[in-house]
């Protein structure tokens, strides 16, 4: 999954972020559940950029709607 820069996500439409959304979160999820159940994740700072780009599409879609 990429994780993208605030004008990436603003030159996106509205499916794509939403579609970027959901792949985002559930991979949080999946990440998140690796941890829980005691394994080490691949990447330890990958949960901070998912967190991170999660927030930036979140930030846009917040801007489009006022």
């Amino acid at each position: 999954m990429a994780i993208f820069k605030i004008d990436e996500i603003r030159n996106m439409n509205e499916e794509e972020i939403a579609e970027e959304l959901r792949k985002l979160e559930s991979e949080l999820v999946r990440e998140r559940g690796i941890v829980t159940a005691g394994g080490a994740p691949e990447k330890p700072g990958r949960i901070r950029d998912i967190r991170r780009t999660i927030a930036r599409i979140k930030t846009v879609q917040r801007e489009r709607v006022q």
